[in-house]
Formats: C-alpha cells, sequence, structure tokens
C-alpha cells in the first residue's frame, strides 16, 4: 500500500509520457490513443510487462496475469476474459513494439468500437502478429470501419482475421459496416477471413461479389448464417467467375435456394481454384442439385462438396454421383449428403463410379430397406490386410511403405483410397475402405498418419 501510495504521489516519467499522450488524444482527434510524444525517450528499457502494467494502471483496470505469463509466447488466448475496452487498450499498448506474439484471441470480451480501433492503431505498427480473432465483440459502425480501413491501406501484417458475429448491431450503420469488402477488394495480406454470423443479407453479398472478383490474396472464406438468399448467392457466383484465388468458401445457412445453387453451378464452370463448397442447410432441392450439376461435370478443381441436410432424395444423390462419373477431369474427393436416404440402385452406380474415380467418399444416409433385411456383414478390413500379411511373411510397416511413394509416413486420405481400389491383392470393397479410412484417419485431417 505504502509503494503505491507512493507512486501515485510521484509519477515516473513514463507515466506522465502516456498520460500525456492520452490527454493530447482527448484534444486533438488527429493524434491517436497509442502514440506517445517521443516513444524511444519514455519507454526505453521497459519491457513489454512493465509497459503493460502501466497501461493498465492508467486505464485503471486489473492486470490479466495470463496475457503477462504469456507475453514472451507466440500464441496467447484470451477469450471471455471480460476485458472491455479499457482492458483491450492496456493490451494494445503493450502489444504495439512486441515481436514475439503472432497469434491472439479476443473473442467475447466486448471490447465495443473503442477497444477496436485501438486494436486497429496497434496492427498499424506491430509487425508481428499474424492471426487475430475479435469475434463476438459489438464492435458497431466505427470499430468495423477502423478494421476495414486498417485492410484497405494494407497496414498490418495480419494473414488470419476472424469477425465472425456482433459486427453490425444497427440496421443504419449495417452499410457503412460494409464497406470491409470493399476494403479487400486490394488487400493483398488476408488470406483467410470469417466472417459468419452477421446478417449482411442479400446487399452484403452483392458487395462480397464485387470484392471476389478482384480479390487475388484471400484463400479462405467463412459467410455461414449471413442469410444471403437468392441475390446474394447470385452475385457472389459472378464474383467466383473470375476468381483466382478462394479456395474454400464456406456458404452453410444462407437461405441459398434452387437459383442461388444455379449460379453457383454456373460459376464452378470456369472456375479453376475452389477446391472446397460448404451449400449445407441451404433449401436446395433436387432440382438446384441438378443445376449445380451442370457446374461438376466440368469442374476439374473441386474436391470437396458439402450439402448436408438439404432436401435432397435419391434423385439429387444419383444426379450429384453421375456428375462426377461424366466428368474424367473431375477431382471430386468427398460428397456430403449425410441426411439423405439411397436405394440399392444408388449403392451400385456408386461402386460402379468409384472404379474409375477410386478416391471419391460419398457421405449418405441409411439405405432403404436394410432395417427389414439383415444388412450385408463386412470383415473387418484390417483383419483381411493383417490376415494377408501374415499369409505373405511381409510386416504392416512394407504395407504402407508400398503405397506411401514420397516416403514421409503420411498418405493423402484420396491416395490412399486410391491406391487401396486399384490394388488387387487383397479383397477390399469400397465400405471396407471407407471403414478403414476411419479408423486410421479419426479425427478427419485428411491424412493417413501411419
Amino acid at each position: 500500500d505504502q509503494d503505491e501510495e507512493t507512486s501515485n504521489t510521484s509519477e515516473s516519467p513514463e507515466s506522465v509520457s502516456l498520460a500525456d499522450a492520452s490527454a493530447e488524444k482527448a484534444t486533438q482527434g488527429s493524434d491517436t490513443d497509442l502514440e506517445v510524444e517521443d516513444p524511444e525517450k519514455a519507454f526505453v528499457g521497459i519491457t513489454g510487462t512493465e509497459l503493460y502494467l502501466e497501461a493498465c494502471r492508467l486505464m485503471e483496470v486489473v492486470p490479466v496475469s495470463h496475457f503477462i505469463q504469456n507475453l514472451a509466447k507466440p500464441y496467447i488466448n484470451l477469450n471471455h476474459y471480460g476485458l472491455g475496452p479499457k482492458g483491450v487498450k492496456a493490451i494494445a499498448i503493450a502489444l504495439v513494439s512486441n515481436a514475439t506474439v503472432t497469434h491472439l484471441e479476443l473473442e467475447d470480451n466486448c471490447i465495443l468500437a473503442e477497444g477496436a480501433i485501438c486494436i486497429a492503431e496497434m496492427l498499424r505498427e506491430n509487425s508481428s502478429l499474424q492471426e487475430l480473432n475479435i469475434s463476438n465483440n459489438h464492435l458497431d459502425t466505427a470499430g468495423a470501419e477502423a478494421i476495414a480501413s486498417l485492410l484497405l491501406d494494407n497496414m498490418s501484417y495480419l494473414h488470419t482475421l476472424q469477425l465472425s458475429g456482433g459486427l453490425w448491431l444497427q440496421l443504419a450503420g449495417r452499410s457503412h459496416c460494409l464497406c470491409t469488402f470493399v476494403s479487400l477488394q486490394g488487400n493483398y495480406q488476408v488470406k483467410e477471413l470469417d466472417l459468419s454470423h452477421n446478417e449482411f443479407y442479400e446487399k452484403g453479398g452483392q458487395l462480397l461479389g464485387q470484392m471476389l472478383a478482384s480479390n487475388t490474396t484471400l484463400e479462405i472464406l467463412d459467410l455461414s448464417w449471413n442469410h444471403l438468399r437468392r441475390q446474394g448467392t447470385v452475385a457472389l457466383g459472378t464474383g467466383l467467375r473470375s476468381n483466382s484465388a478462394l479456395k474454400i468458401l464456406n456458404l452453410s445457412w444462407n437461405g441459398v435456394g434452387n437459383e442461388g445453387a444455379l449460379a453457383l453451378g454456373e460459376a464452378l464452370k470456369v472456375n479453376t481454384v475452389l477446391v472446397h463448397l460448404d451449400i449445407s442447410n441451404n433449401q436446395i432441392n433436387n432440382e438446384g442439385a441438378k443445376k449445380l450439376c451442370r457446374g461438376l461435370e466440368v469442374n476439374g478443381k473441386l474436391k470437396i462438396l458439402k450439402m448436408a441436410n438439404n432436401p435432397l432424395t435419391t434423385e439429387g444423390a444419383t444426379a450429384l454421383v453421375t456428375s462426377v462419373r461424366k466428368n474424367p477431369k473431375s477431382m471430386m474427393e468427398e460428397i456430403n449428403i449425410s441426411n439423405v436416404l439411397v436405394n440399392e440402385t444408388f449403392i451400385k452406380l456408386l461402386d460402379l463410379v468409384c472404379q474409375t474415380h477410386p478416391e471419391l467418399d460419398v457421405i449418405y444416409g441409411e439405405v432403404e430397406g436394410c432395417i427389414a433385411k439383415i444388412p450385408k456383414q463386412h470383415p473387418n478390413p484390417m483383419k483381411v490386410i493383417q490376415n494377408y500379411l501374415k499369409e505373405h511373411n511381409l510386416r504392416l510397416w512394407d504395407f504402407f511403405r508400398n503405397i506411401d511413394k514420397d516416403g514421409n509416413m503420411k498418405i493423402p486420405v484420396a491416395a490412399f483410397q486410391r491406391a487401396m481400389m486399384q490394388q488387387s491383392s487383397i479383397p477390399l470393397d469400397r465400405v471396407q475402405i471407407g471403414e478403414l479410412v476411419r479408423k486410421l484417419d479419426r479425427n478427419r485431417t485428411g491424412v493417413v498418419d501411419y
């Protein structure tokens, strides 16, 4: 208590500099909260921890011990810490010149517009932070525009940015906040962007389509739960036609419908980079699936298509698999229609297609009639392999090494499925190989690490 009393009555030069900076900010709008009159002189010899503690004192907030303990590490997770705008401001001050933290999590901290502005100011100076999560923080119009301006000016080193939920709270400010899209047109840093749960509606989809038409850097984009609907998705499809960078696109829960599916199908006819498309839960029926198939029949790049929880039947499922069969250039590895009840005719078609596309894995629901009759029993695939190796005096290691051409002990699932389907010495069918893959890649990493 005596030390604290002394510090209050006799402030250090560093404290005065920060206090003066804050006061100057209040009277001169052109300066930022994170600036000081002479940073080199004011902060010479001060460690990151000392700077943070001093900032907390000035902001009148309780220091976060977890932040202090991890300042010298590349990853800091402060999600759900209740920091508020002042707490985030203290953290921003401490990170201005930090050279070790590369990934910062700040989700659900109610940082508001004030905190977002401080984060944006810090990012203009920090040259180490590459991944940032500020989702669900009620940034409002001013905060969103501060982040958008940062992206527009290409002033940060961020390549991953999560802004899920809480960006736009007021209808009146939503149009201003959509400038985030426009700001990405000329951004050449951000490669992964999460804008899910932000209620952009069709207008947002239209602006995003314009952005995709000219952006040459963004590779992963999550737009799930944004009410993009038909017009938004049509505009998005138009942008995808000329896009040359985006590899993963999540459009689940957007009310895309059949017209949206048509627009995406047309885009897939000419798009040569997209490898993963998620359009789950989008009210796409058999008619929409057939329209999407127009693109799948000629696309030579898409590998993963997620369409679960759409009102499809065996008819739509058959159209999807047939599109792969018709396309000699198809690279499709996974089609997820896990809610669809299929029939024996579909299963026969799938077995036939997998002979020419052995890497294809279709995740469907139940097969009609299997409840009424005893399903076909398949021998444990690993037991089959072990028995074969025992008979031929081989080791399991030798078996995997024969498939692993690169010798790095990791085999992509698609390559593993292809090798297993094409070999003739071990009698395994498509279902057994699928079961084997699920056992060897339990976490769905896409790689069999033997």
